[in-house]
């Protein structure tokens, strides 16, 4: 790895337009194209506390509230919020962020995930992931960061399986909800991407799953195989 980084003319910022994946499009967060839909995946009975747990906004459960919250979400620019949405339903099943975006220094954060109970824990949450990340490198970005509650070990598990680094812990980093949040930090460079994009093509390649849809081989594993190691 060079320091010297003279031809380096910073990055080119995420546009408000769509992502297209093979199982899901990421949107622009559109109330009126959105609402609807999104709502009825945040808002889920099912795991909801669990989904809200470490997320600045409380269980989404009024949808006068939603409604608030999505219109000014929606308007935003950083976050650029995206709704994940499933390409056979047409529906919003949940919804990520593209954060922190500092193009001079080629630096963007992905965050702001809630993945409601339809799409959580599928192929296409992954490729939800992929698509952002395979953004923020193909405009010239360096590093995509990956931040959470050092409490919230799923976030960190699903960290260390999609190829991020742990980097560390910042000690009371951030107040959230009335209480002291230490940070773990993750993070994926320009260099180690080439690897784990072809790590992640063929874990959501169609040959990687059987016909119940179980995967064939993990996404750890091919990342393992891809990085050499």
């Amino acid at each position: 790895m060079t320091d010297e980084l003279t031809n380096y003319t910073g990055a080119q910022p995420p546009r408000r337009e769509a992502i297209h994946g093979r199982w899901v499009d990421l949107e622009p967060l559109d109330p009126a194209a959105h609402g609807q839909s999104l709502f009825a995946a945040v808002s889920a009975p099912d795991g909801i506390e669990e989904r809200f747990r470490y997320l600045p906004q409380t269980p989404q459960t009024d949808r006068g509230d939603f409604d608030a919250w999505i219109a000014e979400a929606a308007a935003g620019t950083d976050p650029l919020f995206f709704a994940v949405v499933d390409r056979v339903t047409r529906r919003a099943v949940g919804r990520q962020a593209l954060m922190r975006i500092d193009a001079a220094n080629g630096v963007m954060e992905i965050g702001q995930i809630l993945w409601g109970p339809a799409l959580s824990r599928t192929r296409a949450a992954t490729e939800a992931l992929f698509l952002c990340a395979d953004l923020a490198f193909a405009r010239g970005f360096r590093r995509f960061e990956w931040k959470c509650d050092d409490d919230n070990a799923p976030s960190k598990r699903a960290a260390e399986r999609f190829g991020f680094t742990f980097e560390g812990v910042f000690r009371q980093h951030l107040v959230v909800k009335g209480r002291n949040r230490d940070t773990a930090w993750f993070s994926i460079i320009d260099a180690e991407w080439p690897a784990l994009r072809a790590a992640y093509l063929e874990w959501l390649n169609d040959a990687n799953f059987d016909d119940r849809g179980e995967q064939r081989k993990g996404l750890r594993e091919l990342i393992a195989v891809h990085r050499g190691m």
